[in-house]
């Protein structure tokens, strides 16, 4: 591991990933627009403009709650590993998905508008006092810009000019946009009628988003709980049993000052290094060993 910056560089992995990204996203969009508009004879009636933001927008939502589910799954079950890697670029495309859906709003719905369709969105409804009709809008501009400012700050180059922490600590606003989400989400449908299908799918996602990461929570509070009653030897820690320890992997403790610790073992040997990776911060000791050399499960880093 280096303490140097170094940026991580394209590469087979990445390709596969955004290709199944951008061939799983193609395909939602071609079923939602065929298929949904045959379901009823209402449905039959409803135009196709509003068709194509009902697409972009249900697409977005669903990937955006994708990719706070890949955190805890991984957690949970390593098989979930592989998505951990490069979900920034999940976030990326995320974000204009969500912008088509942006633009597909403003196109539609204020295109003859006689000021600006950014001015006309935003003053077209201020009935802030009430909660059926409240300017639902807002929450969805909010979210946009967030996604937006992740997407456009999310290279290495602007990790390494913000540093790590003021990095992470920006792209944790991803909560906060899908809060946003769910808000600009239920409040639209309870304008529209409250359509359950979408009312049924936001709480579906808070629901299973919820458990993940309280599961996810409870497990590390268990280890954590199970390393501080480790007998402390001098300057030992007993981390677990070396058998636990699968080939080419690590298993993860604190040490007597409370550092977090991955010890990996490869060809029978074992090596200990701190859990923080150098690249973002991420949970090293939760990759796996590539060629020789340590590979983080965030995006690769070596």
């Amino acid at each position: 591991m280096s303490h140097a910056y170094k940026p991580v560089q394209w590469n087979r992995t990445k390709l596969i990933y955004d290709a199944f990204l951008v061939v799983g996203i193609g395909a939602y969009l071609l079923i939602f627009l065929t298929l949904a508009p045959r379901l009823s004879a209402a449905a039959a009636l409803v135009e196709g403009p509003i068709w194509k933001m009902r697409a972009y927008g249900s697409c977005a939502f669903i990937c955006l709650s994708l990719i706070l589910a890949i955190g805890p799954l991984a957690r949970l079950d390593t098989r979930f590993l592989p998505l951990l890697y490069n979900r920034r670029h999940f976030g990326v495309i995320t974000a204009c998905v969500a912008t088509l859906h942006a633009k597909a709003v403003l196109d539609w719905y204020f295109a003859f508008a006689p000021i600006s369709k950014l001015e006309a969105l935003f003053t077209s409804n201020t009935s802030f006092g009430q909660v059926i009709g409240f300017p639902f809008e807002i929450f969805g501009i909010l979210a946009l810009t967030i996604l937006l400012v992740m997407a456009l700050t999310s290279h290495d180059f602007w990790l390494s000019f913000l540093t790590p922490k003021v990095w992470k600590g920006l792209h944790m606003l991803v909560y906060l946009a899908y809060g946003s989400v769910i808000l600009h989400v239920a409040l639209g449908a309870l304008v529209g009628g409250g359509n359950p299908v979408t009312l049924m799918l936001v709480a579906a996602s808070m629901i299973i988003l919820i458990t993940l990461h309280l599961r996810a929570g409870l497990a590390e509070a268990r280890k954590e709980r199970a390393f501080a009653a480790a007998p402390v030897a001098g300057a030992w820690v007993a981390f677990g049993d070396v058998d636990d320890i699968p080939e080419g992997r690590a298993l993860i403790g604190t040490g007597a000052g409370g550092e977090r610790i991955a010890v990996f073992k490869v060809k029978g040997g074992l090596s200990a290094m701190s859990n923080v990776c150098s690249h973002q911060g991420g949970p090293v000791g939760e990759g796996k060993v590539v060629l020789g050399l340590v590979t983080c499960p965030w995006h690769g880093f070596q």
